[in-house]
This record gives C-alpha cells, sequence and structure tokens, in this order.
C-alpha cells in the first residue's frame, strides 16, 4: 500500500492569509519528500474555508518545483466549474511542468453553496460532470475532436501541445454502484468511507475489484485509494482535544455538504451536529501509532493501493508536521510498498 498526504488546506479565519496558508501546505508537501510519501493530493473548492484550493493545477507545478519524486494528484478537480477545451490544454501544460507526476482526479461537485455561486447547481452538475469527461478524454487522446452534446457544441480543433504521455484519470466515488462502473470504465477510484464499518468498507472495496475485472486488459493497473481525515496522538487528552477540533470542522463541513450552506465572508458558521465524539473518532483516523497500524492493515489485506490521510482541519502547523514525520517512521514503515506500482 502507498500512502499520501492530502493538502485539504483550511483557513479557520481570515487572519490567516493565503499567503501563509499555501506556505504552510507546501512545506507539507516538501517533508513528504523527504520522508518517502507516494504522492500528495490537492483539493478543488471556491468561495470557502474549508478544503480550500481555487488553483489546483497551479499548485501542483508550485509543489513539483519543490520536489523531485513526489507525485501529485487531485481529489479531485470539480470538472463542471470548467470548459474542457481550455482545461484540456491546462491539463497538457500542468503534466509537462510537472515532470509527469500528476494524477487527475475528477468530480461533479458536493457543496450545494459553491456550485450554485458558480452557475452549475448540483441538480445539474452530474449531467454536466459526465459529457465533461468524455469531452476531456477525446480531446487528451484524439486530435481535431469535434462535439455535438448538451454542454458542448463545437467544430474541429486539436488542443497544443499535444500530451507528452496518457495522464492517468481518477474519479471520486461514493457508492459500490458508482465505484464498480469507473472501475470497469478504466477509471482509478479515490473514495471516503463515512464510518469504520468494515463490511461497508469491505463492499466497496470488492466493487473495485470486480469493475477492474470487467476492465480486462484496460484495467490491470487501476488502483482504489481511500482518504480519511486524522492526526496521530499521544494520549487520551490529546486524542480528545483534536477530536474537538476535528469536530468543529465538521460542524462546518456538514453545513455546507447537507446542510444549508450559511456562508459569511467567505467563512463557514459552525452548525451544531449530533454526532458524538465516540462516533466522530470511528469514522475518522486518531490514535497511536499502533492503533493507526492496526486500522490500515485491514485495508491494506482488503486490496487498497493508497492511503490518503488529511491531517489539515484546524491543529496547529507544527503538530501536523509533527503527525506527517511519525507517520512515515513509525506507521508507513510497517508496510511493504514495493507492490503493485502505482502510476
Amino acid at each position: 500500500m502507498k500512502f499520501s498526504i492530502q493538502l485539504g488546506a483550511y483557513c479557520p479565519t481570515t487572519d490567516y492569509s493565503g499567503k501563509q496558508l499555501f506556505d504552510d501546505v507546501l512545506a507539507q508537501a516538501i517533508l513528504c519528500e523527504r520522508l518517502g510519501f507516494e504522492s500528495v493530493t490537492l483539493t478543488e473548492h471556491h468561495l470557502l474555508n474549508i478544503l480550500l484550493m481555487p488553483a489546483p493545477l497551479q499548485f501542483a507545478v508550485k509543489i513539483a518545483s519543490a520536489t523531485e519524486k513526489l507525485n501529485i494528484m487531485t481529489a479531485v478537480v470539480v470538472l463542471p466549474l470548467h470548459d474542457m477545451r481550455i482545461y484540456a490544454g491546462e491539463v497538457v501544460a500542468a503534466d509537462i511542468f510537472t515532470d509527469g507526476r500528476l494524477l487527475l482526479g475528477l468530480g461533479r461537485g458536493a457543496f450545494a453553496f459553491e456550485m450554485s455561486r458558480l452557475g452549475v447547481p448540483l441538480s445539474s452538475s452530474r449531467e454536466k460532470f459526465d459529457e465533461s469527461v468524455e469531452v476531456l478524454q477525446a480531446l487528451l487522446t484524439r486530435e481535431e475532436v469535434s462535439w455535438h452534446g448538451k454542454y458542448y457544441e463545437f467544430e474541429p480543433l486539436t488542443i497544443m501541445p499535444r500530451p507528452m504521455r496518457k495522464v492517468p484519470l481518477m474519479m471520486a466515488c461514493a457508492t459500490a454502484a458508482t465505484i464498480e462502473q469507473a472501475a470497469r470504465r478504466g477509471f482509478h477510484v479515490q473514495t471516503t468511507p463515512l464510518s469504520d464499518d468494515q463490511a461497508q468498507m469491505m463492499t466497496l472495496i470488492d466493487a473495485f475489484h470486480a469493475g477492474k475485472q470487467k476492465a480486462g486488459d484496460e484495467g490491470h493497473d487501476l488502483t482504489l485509494s481511500l482518504s480519511r481525515v486524522g492526526l496521530l496522538t499521544t494520549s487520551d487528552r490529546d486524542k480528545k482535544r483534536k477530536l474537538e477540533l476535528a469536530s468543529h470542522y465538521y460542524d462546518q463541513f456538514d453545513n455546507v455538504f447537507t446542510g444549508p450552506g450559511v456562508v459569511k465572508n467567505g467563512i463557514i458558521t459552525p452548525l451544531p451536529r449530533k454526532q458524538t465524539l465516540r462516533e466522530l473518532e470511528q469514522a475518522l483516523m486518531f490514535g497511536s501509532p499502533a492503533e493507526i497500524i492496526d486500522k490500515l492493515k485491514f485495508y491494506d489485506q482488503a486490496g487498497v493501493h493508497r492511503f490518503m490521510l488529511n491531517p489539515n482541519f484546524g491543529a496547529q502547523q507544527s503538530e501536523i508536521l509533527e503527525t506527517i514525520q511519525a507517520f512515515a517512521e513509525e506507521v508507513m514503515s510497517q508496510f511493504d510498498d514495493t507492490e503493485p506500482e502505482i502510476v
């Protein structure tokens, strides 16, 4: 199993400047390179202080300029917000600028506030996303592409420069049905479990492997990535404090994910949730290195190829860097990462 750190930039208040925010996550990426992580992961979100990254491809290039081996993934680019005729060229350029270290994760969008303010409401984003994926694939693999669909209508054109390689594409999926379909169509898959229910998790993992098998030769190198929020902890008191930070984060997250979307000056208003700290602990990845290793062994043995840890939910930068260091030295070292090759 490979390991990645999700640079899900979180800005608790407007006092935390954009420069400091992005300097901090860049420092996390540089540390990941030094410690041997396989990759880092970038979100795309606009207008909100959670998972904040309005320019993931630009930041991928920035990270590549400061590292040599680290792979850089988007998880995910919100495809319906982009014009594929422009975006395909940006992807090609970013892949060249990152020396072929880009893995492009794709999604339809998740926050109604963000999507509606940007003119692509969630009610229509699935349909636009599906067509956008087809257009993007065509533009990245063929010359003189024309299109006559609901969202795209254009005469023959060729994206320049041409790709230097086949850029790997990853699909963000939440259900067994969508995971199986994505793998069957030849996409890498990324999912985020919302609980620690192993039976539910096995349903998702089995769906991926079923789809991968149906893809035949095209599915041979496909990978399944799993993302969870968490931090290493040193004591019960330390765990409780960090879980309280996570609870406040999810008070904001759920407001825009499943709630009314109350946002003021870019900061999401925290709304009370019924989930207890104990229930939250079960849904996330908190604990000592030994506790984390026990949890990860299940994923490794079940056939997850990459685990993505997101430590960015309100802890101090020093605590995040300490978790990245300890995770590499005490957790990653317990797993064989020689097979399978990722991308």
